[in-house]
């Protein structure tokens, strides 16, 4: 709850109000929770902070100059009592401080929906609806500091991922607050919050281990409790180093023999072609073709793709003993055979559909440890050689 200060609003005294660097929130000495935020860049907003049975409530009123100080007075004692009666604060129709819940709409609708695929989408709406709005939504823009964003950080601590992401999306909405200027330069709230160190999970394939895979694969094949098309999309993620939505979203009208291409109309970064070599080529021919059904990767319901294969490859994974393996970790493993086979970083960054160098750098110090074997090779030949005292 805020304190009461010796200060009472008025405004004579709030238009004598005055800031350094940062914004700070003056509280009315007579009615307590009611106070104006004096922003560094002059700005000066009512607001209304107090507590109700689900915790604090803080509500931005309006601009002073715009809005009365009694008037604001009159409206902030209605505001906390509803608050205080468990009632949901509804802010006045004329509020005009833009707040985080309505950025997000904007930041959705213009930004998000328009310029990502759905999946992304889908996981941003999470994020904000599981996590930023909660904490934040009603809250003018304003009024969101490194306190705020510091506090949304901290409350998923025992996610940290999740938390990294709940600020980055945070500070990205606030990023093209800036540009659309609704809150001043240099206003980010999330700039001082220092993420949480995460390590990248880094899990590739050895030669054994593919061998498992293999056999594995076999037994699901004569098992026949794992839907064929599954176990066919497994088997193409295994040899093209394709993103799991990639293979999914193939057509029959994608797979262009007379060119030896894939062509992956759904990609992350775009449409890109992958090479058909003959074990994909071997792959495509076993799967049975529908004419009812356009896709390469079908459903169990006719006429319709396969959406998910985690189901699916848990048994696969188990039966190998690779119980640790993700579905993308097949990507990885192919980025890291490629480099044992002498690939440069360019060329897997083709292969894999990477738009920039630095994306497949990931994989450089895989290069290193194929250098230091060559290295020891090279070395042990000319060791050799002068310790038996030839020249060649």
């Amino acid at each position: 709850m805020p304190k009461r200060s010796d200060l009472k609003l008025t405004k004579r005294t709030v238009d004598a109000l005055d800031v350094d660097r940062k914004d700070a929130i003056f509280w009315d000495r007579e009615l307590a929770g009611f106070g104006v935020r004096v922003h560094a860049t002059g700005r000066k907003t009512w607001v209304v902070q107090s507590r109700g049975p689900s915790g604090p409530k803080r509500v931005t009123l309006g601009r002073h100059g715009e809005l009365a100080c009694e008037e604001a007075r009159k409206q902030a004692a209605h505001l906390i009592d509803r608050i205080r009666r468990g009632e949901e604060p509804v802010p006045p129709p004329h509020e005009t401080e833009p707040t985080v819940a309505g950025l997000a709409e904007r930041f959705m609708r213009t930004h998000v929906k328009r310029r990502l695929k759905p999946a992304s989408v889908a996981a941003y709406r999470t994020l904000l609806e599981g996590h930023i709005l909660p904490a934040l939504g009603g809250m003018g823009l304003e009024e969101v500091g490194g306190a705020e964003a510091a506090a949304l950080h901290h409350g998923l601590r025992d996610t940290p991922v999740l938390a990294n992401r709940a600020v980055h999306l945070l500070s990205r909405m606030f990023t093209l607050a800036e540009a659309w200027e609704l809150v001043p330069p240099g206003r980010n709230p999330c700039r001082a919050v220092r993420r949480y160190r995460t390590r990248k999970r880094e899990r590739f394939l050895a030669p054994e281990e593919y061998r498992r895979l293999g056999r594995a694969l076999r037994w699901a094949c004569a098992e026949g409790g794992i839907w064929p098309p599954a176990i066919a999309a497994v088997r193409l993620l295994v040899l093209t180093g394709c993103r799991r939505g990639e293979i999914l979203s193939l057509g029959w009208d994608d797979v262009d023999r007379t060119a030896g291409d894939l062509r992956l109309r759904d990609a992350k970064a775009g449409p890109r072609m992958v090479p058909l070599t003959r074990p994909v080529l071997r792959i495509l021919d076993a799967i049975p073709r529908s004419p009812e059904n356009p896709w390469v990767i079908a459903g169990q319901r006719p006429g319709k793709r396969l959406t998910g294969l985690h189901h699916y490859w848990r048994p696969i994974r188990e039966r190998a003993g690779l119980s640790d393996v993700r579905l993308h970790d097949l990507r990885h493993s192919y980025a890291s055979r490629a480099l044992a086979l002498g690939e440069s970083l360019y060329t897997i960054g083709k292969l894999l559909g990477h738009t920039s160098v630095a994306t497949s750098a990931r994989y450089a110090h895989l290069m290193r440890e194929a250098e230091r074997e060559a290295a020891v090779r090279v070395g042990g030949s000319i060791g050799a050689h002068v310790a038996n005292g030839r020249t060649a």
